[in-house]
């Protein structure tokens, strides 16, 4: 059985959460990280020497960093459905994936961070207003890719649509300015029909 370490409450862990649930994997999880610790002692420390969540454990193999743990999951256990067997699509996927990463996230954390984990009178607004802003011209790129196909790898829904469709809720959740992003939208509510995504991704936030 799969054994994932995290809170429910982190994005990363919610991938990993959303992508056992499309696969139907038998796991266990265990809460880890924020207000419940378990990150500074030896044990944890052998699994992940950042200290971060999540990590999963799979029988004698350990993996951490959120995409890297959807990849190995979409590959050994979803073949053809969440693990494009073309080439081709499957570098598509993982280009979102790695977009997530390095621009999507960079640009949502400090306004998530700003208005949900931050108290109102500690609150940087113009910071704020300013990280909107960039996060508005990231999910203006999602949006132009997603006019022309229903998820982001093309018609089904692919280990690429976990991390991008973490964050999409995310967006859709927060306080802030959001420019016109009319397939964004569509593509939600086509996330939104699926139950892993409903259980595992659309949660309070927090």
């Amino acid at each position: 059985m799969l054994r994932i370490w995290g809170r429910t409450s982190s994005i990363n862990v919610q991938k990993v959460m959303w992508a056992v649930a499309e696969l139907g994997l038998a796991h266990e999880r265990i809460d880890a990280g924020g207000a419940f610790g378990r990150l500074d002692g030896p044990d944890y420390a052998a699994l992940n020497p950042n200290r971060l969540i999540p990590v999963l454990e799979d029988g004698p193999t350990v993996i951490w960093e959120s995409n890297s743990i959807v990849r190995y999951l979409a590959a050994r256990y979803g073949a053809g459905a969440l693990w494009p067997e073309d080439a081709g699509r499957r570098a598509l996927a993982d280009r979102w994936m790695d977009w997530q990463i390095t621009m999507l996230q960079p640009a949502i954390a400090p306004v998530f961070i700003g208005l949900i984990r931050t108290p109102p009178e500690r609150r940087d607004m113009a910071a704020i207003v300013a990280g909107a802003e960039r996060l508005g011209q990231a999910m203006q790129i999602l949006d132009g890719h997603l006019r022309n196909r229903p998820f982001v790898a093309g018609d089904t829904l692919t280990m690429g649509d976990i991390p991008v469709g973490c964050v999409c809720w995310r967006y859709a959740n927060l306080d802030i300015a959001r420019p016109e992003l009319p397939a964004v939208a569509a593509y939600r509510q086509r996330l939104e029909e699926r139950a892993g995504y409903r259980t595992q991704v659309m949660l309070p936030l927090v």
